[in-house]
């Protein structure tokens, strides 16, 4: 195990020692816990909150605030498809926890986090964060913001770490 680790790092050994209950055999894929893909479940997740550091990053470089009262304010305008998947991940997070913590599970909660940040990685790819409209520019980044605080506190119960930057 500590060959192990060295090699693909604390992170990707745990999720993917959590990723599987612990009744089902596991299969740990070495180039797969090494690799920088999407199909890496620990980068995909770990990718999802990154990108909402460096939204906000772009967001200060440009000389913008987030007004989180404002965001507040304007949740009404996240309609779209993409923004309600995302809200409705976010949504399900206190079931889940529950749920992983009452069934000892904590392979439903990897699996939630994958989903979020599929979700998530959907929205961003298909939507514009940093408009003209500060209503609307504070209600998207509200939600990701919002996303990517499920993403950290879900991270962090599994004990794996929430990059800012990748």
């Amino acid at each position: 195990l500590r060959q192990l680790r060295e090699e693909v790092g604390n992170d990707a050994c745990r999720l993917f020692y959590l990723m599987r209950s612990h009744d089902q055999p596991l299969d740990f894929d070495l180039e797969l816990a090494k690799s920088r893909s999407n199909d890496n479940p620990v980068y995909y997740i770990q990718y999802a909150h990154a990108r909402v550091a460096s939204v906000m990053k772009q967001l200060a470089a440009r000389g913008l605030e987030f007004n989180r009262e404002r965001a507040l304010e304007a949740l009404g305008r996240l309609d779209g498809p993409q923004e309600m998947a995302v809200l409705t991940a976010i949504a399900r997070y206190p079931e889940v926890i529950a749920q992983a913590a009452t069934n000892r599970t904590p392979h439903t909660l990897v699996h939630y986090l994958r989903e979020l940040a599929q979700a998530f990685h959907t929205w961003y790819n298909a939507a514009t964060f940093i408009v003209e409209d500060a209503a609307t520019r504070d209600a998207r980044l509200g939600l990701a913001v919002g996303a990517q605080q499920v993403l950290r506190n879900g991270l962090a119960l599994l004990g794996v770490s929430a990059p800012e930057s990748m």
